[in-house]
């Protein structure tokens, strides 16, 4: 395990584009203890050596419930990387497709996570931007790979990125005063004791259903929520996080935006110790980032197309000019998502960082 951990520091050493995760996240992604989703998922690393060196490590998932819901007999690949050899990229794809095969699997699928909130999708374009703290980086051979040994597109996301303007525009002003006086949305702040109070579960289970629909996502457990508010959500500054409820008092929408944490995770290098903690807390806590990574955005389903959305940027735009924030990226959407890409016309949209989950039969 310290081989499959380790091999991205000296894979990626010279690659200034690339974020690292913190190792100790990927160790528990193992850990029955502290992953949750291992409850009705089968999991299996494997690392590949040639003459005693690590050239490359990858990562087999089952996910019954998955698997379940879509009627499908998936086994899926993640955290996958490799040295620019066709012999160890094919040699990590088969020992995952031979391990799904004896447990009764027909195909493969990846790079996919045990959750929607896994990072995912391979890059496939602008290899040249930096990469984020929530969405995979990998080097522009990668792909070529993949196609190389007969693995087809499945599905791709794409990112926006869009320039913070000085004003809220018209049209969302327009709709976001529809949405509080005719259907009687407003925005709420949260503070921690109320995250940890209930809020936290109620985001989640709104994420869950209105994520339900949407390719590969499998609903999160009390177990999986539990582990995704103690860990994550506490952290963020909630005047990045507007809530939208209605006049009952129901959550029916969240965004979930934060300061972009690229340079503290960088300086990390991935590890809490001996000072990673520091760039780590530093970003949390004194973050003068010009830019914001928008993580996420969900709408109840019954209120979709009820200006919840212009809410939201009408509460963060003037936050984020307060903060210093220039421009902000979404993370990775799904490119036939027509509803959530559509969003984002009024602010000049541009799609960067093109990735995607392959598929092949096995």
């Amino acid at each position: 395990m310290g081989d499959f951990v380790h091999f991205t520091r000296v894979h990626y050493a010279h690659c200034k584009q690339y974020v690292p995760e913190l190792e100790r996240d990927v160790r528990d992604m193992f850990n029955p203890k502290k992953n949750a989703g291992l409850e009705f998922t089968d999991i299996q690393p494997f690392v590949a050596y040639r003459d005693g060196k690590v050239v490359g490590r990858i990562a087999g998932i089952i996910n019954h419930h998955a698997n379940k819901k879509w009627n499908r007999n998936y086994v899926r690949f993640s955290l996958i990387e490799f040295i620019d050899d066709r012999e160890v990229s094919k040699g990590l794809l088969d020992a995952v497709a031979q391990w799904g095969r004896e447990k009764g699997m027909d195909r493969i699928q990846g790079p996919m996570g045990i959750t929607d909130f896994d990072k995912e999708g391979m890059l496939v374009e602008d290899f040249d931007l930096t990469g984020s703290v929530t969405a995979i980086y990998n080097y522009d051979y990668y792909p070529r790979h993949l196609e190389a040994l007969g693995f087809e597109k499945e599905a791709d996301w794409l990112q926006v990125r869009v320039d913070v303007p000085q004003e809220i525009p018209a049209k969302y002003q327009r709709v976001a005063r529809y949405a509080r006086e005719q259907v009687g949305l407003t925005v709420k702040k949260v503070t921690n004791d109320e995250i940890r109070g209930g809020y936290g579960k109620k985001i989640f289970h709104l994420l869950n259903a209105a994520y339900s629909p949407l390719f590969g996502y499998t609903e999160l457990s009390e177990g999986q929520i539990d582990d995704f508010v103690k860990q994550y959500i506490s952290l963020v500054d909630k005047q990045l996080i507007p809530l939208v409820e209605n006049g009952k008092g129901e959550l029916v929408g969240v965004a979930i935006t934060m300061m972009s944490m690229v340079e503290a995770f960088q300086k990390s290098g991935g590890r809490l110790w001996p000072t990673g903690w520091w760039h780590l807390l530093s970003g949390l806590k004194w973050n003068k980032a010009d830019h914001a990574e928008m993580l996420l955005i969900a709408v109840r389903p019954d209120y979709q197309g009820l200006g919840v959305n212009a809410l939201f940027f009408e509460d963060l735009i003037p936050i984020y000019n307060k903060y210093g924030i220039k421009w902000a990226e979404t993370g990775p959407q799904l490119e036939d998502n027509m509803r959530e890409l559509n969003q984002w016309r009024p602010l000049n949209p541009k799609t960067v960082k093109r990735r995607r989950c392959y598929t092949k039969k096995i």
